[in-house]
């Protein structure tokens, strides 16, 4: 078998339908397997998954065993020669898995292929690709330098900026909602540490690798939404985690260091206050809801379940957007039928019209809800569709 694709799932049910359903549509082709791992959710993430898919492996948890060993129990039954570590807040591509998987082969001192990761807006995410974390590289990060000195590599380690978001090259940490590894590689190194609940998990298991003597790349040839934060609440608890974490990757991989924790402490605390400034930004209901789709009872559907007006265009292109477009400065979102567009369409959509005053949402295939995300600072919204209103579609 050519790729396993471990999901782990915590009370994120319809993230978890769309992301599956993007592998499915990703693996036609390519010799694989999903296999979802449920770390006890509340939801009725399980249930939706015997439902829909019942074909694909599900594995339930009886607890909360965190990112790193839920993770670890996925690769243990997965059968492929390569891995790819996916969030369920994630929306992959159809020739995703294609692209990279070439890439991978390509590669003699292979360790693991991240990707481009953009948000629900259509924007870059810059933590897909990044430095290791040592105490200086922490501090620019910590106190803004890597912005005000971008083409330092002094300054620039934190995002890796020696490399652009639309060039692929060697970097030294990748984000765990994209990770692809050959399996044999990740129990070389003994995959997720399970002494770290959740949060440097990434940057520990990047680190690693590149000690084993391989080298790690950040892949931009295809671009995968993730909508960050669904399974995480970022309130006190989370901050806690979060320093705690970067404690142990420091401690295990350069003996500690007060500096260090000094530098983490202050980061904390300003990451808070950041967060909840960001979080207090509300952004309004939409004005205008725009369809595109090709599915004509679907329009009246949605005027009836949003009770908004719904303005419908027939294609994906950028003239038909800009010849609905007014002068009222009133807020539009658009929905994007995935019954009449791919996914690799609608990515491409979102990538080129972010920052246009638009908001996104999908309608997965066959799917009862509008999922999407406004901002990657909170988490994202589902807008979820009356059966009876879309029975026939």
């Amino acid at each position: 078998m050519q790729l396993s694709v471990i999901i782990l799932n915590y009370n994120v049910r319809y993230f978890l339908e769309q992301c599956v359903l993007s592998v499915q549509k990703a693996l036609v082709g390519i010799e694989g397997e999903i296999i979802v791992v449920d770390n006890f959710s509340a939801d009725s993430s399980c249930d939706m998954m015997k439902l829909r898919f019942p074909n694909v492996r599900l594995i339930e948890n009886k607890a909360n065993l965190g990112f790193p060993k839920g993770n670890n129990i996925g690769v243990d039954e997965a059968k492929g020669k390569y891995i790819c570590i996916l969030n369920p807040d994630t929306v992959v591509a159809e020739d995703t898995f294609q692209k990279v998987l070439a890439f991978a082969e390509s590669k003699s001192d292979l360790g693991i292929v991240g990707c481009k990761l953009i948000d629900g807006t259509g924007n870059f995410l810059p933590e897909c690709k990044r430095g290791t974390p040592t105490p200086w590289v922490a501090f620019t990060k910590i106190f803004g330098l890597y912005k005000l000195f971008p083409k330092s590599g002094f300054f620039n380690k934190y995002y890796a900026q020696h490399l652009s978001e639309n060039q692929t090259g060697k970097v030294d940490i990748l984000v765990g909602a994209f990770m692809v590894m050959k399996r044999d590689l990740y129990l070389e190194v003994g995959g997720f540490d399970e002494n770290c609940f959740m949060y440097s998990d990434d940057i520990d298991l990047s680190y690693t690798v590149l000690k084993s003597g391989k080298s790690n790349y950040y892949f931009h040839e295809t671009s995968v939404i993730h909508y960050k934060g669904e399974s995480t609440v970022r309130d006190g608890t989370y901050m806690k985690r979060f320093r705690e974490a970067m404690h142990f990757f420091y401690k295990k991989h350069f003996g500690g260091s007060f500096v260090f924790d000094v530098f983490m402490r202050i980061g904390a605390f300003l990451f808070a206050i950041l967060k909840k400034q960001q979080q207090q930004q509300i952004v309004s209901k939409p004005d205008e809801y725009m369809l595109f789709s090709f599915n004509e009872s679907m329009k009246g559907k949605l005027e009836k379940q949003l009770q908004k007006k719904v303005s419908q265009a027939a294609d994906i292109n950028e003239n038909a957007l800009f010849s609905q477009e007014n002068s009222k400065g009133d807020r539009r979102e658009i929905v994007l039928d995935n019954s009449s567009f791919s996914f690799k369409e609608i990515i491409g959509f979102l990538e080129k019209n972010k920052n246009k005053g638009f908001t996104f949402k999908i309608i997965p295939d066959k799917a009862r809800f509008m999922i999407g995300s406004n901002s990657s600072n909170d988490r994202g919204e589902i807008i979820v569709l009356q059966n009876s209103d879309l029975k026939d579609s």
